[in-house]
């Protein structure tokens, strides 16, 4: 009887807080819920679905829950980026070793998938592990926008390869196809783990 008490109350001050303070987005109207009543975001978006559903408010969008385990969250569109940027690496290293350069028009395909290899995805991943994004209206003032981030990307990228090829030189393996590849395969999916980690752990942290 006392939760049907609460949820009750909590629906009423969400339909105060839409009439009052007209939210742009499903996260806003989450937020200024959390602000006043100080509850789980779990239970507002129950009310909030529960309010939909009954033709109380009209959500543009709909809330979504994080997932509350890793394994699940990767297989989200939010961790899309993430197998993406594997792919991408997979299909790198494949056309390097198995596309020769005189095969062309095939050589075309090796060179485009290259130069992203080079000049994005390592600075790509490696600020995306930086400065993990999140939905939250109040996390979006400190975050980076699209260009920004495509800045930076790239930037990172020219920064990182020249110091993985200077640290090859002083290795045995040299400065070489076959260890560059390698060295840069390794260093993108290292960044690519380590920001949907944070990703993830930032979009359960409460904002």
């Amino acid at each position: 009887m006392k939760s049907n008490v609460e949820e009750s109350q909590l629906a009423q001050t969400i339909l105060e807080i839409v009439k009052e303070e007209k939210p742009q987005t499903v996260d806003h109207l989450i937020n200024l819920t959390k602000d006043r009543l100080q509850i789980p975001e779990k239970k507002i978006i129950k009310v909030i679905l529960k309010l939909q559903n009954e033709k109380k408010i009209g959500l543009i969008e709909t809330p979504s829950t994080m997932p509350s385990r890793l394994r699940d969250y990767v297989k989200t569109q939010q961790a899309s980026w993430y197998w993406l940027t594997m792919a991408a690496t997979l299909v790198t290293i494949v056309s390097v070793f198995t596309i020769s350069e005189n095969a062309y028009p095939l050589v075309i395909v090796r060179y485009i998938l290259g130069a992203v290899f080079i000049l994005w995805l390592p600075g790509y991943t490696f600020i995306k592990a930086l400065f993990p994004e999140s939905s939250s209206p109040k996390a979006t003032n400190k975050s980076l926008d699209t260009i920004e981030r495509t800045a930076l990307s790239m930037g990172m990228s020219l920064a990182l390869v020249p110091m993985v090829g200077l640290v090859l030189n002083y290795t045995p393996w040299g400065i070489r196809l076959a260890p560059i590849t390698i060295s840069l395969t390794a260093l993108t999916l290292t960044f690519a783990a380590a920001a949907l980690l944070r990703e993830y752990y930032t979009a359960r942290t409460p904002q």
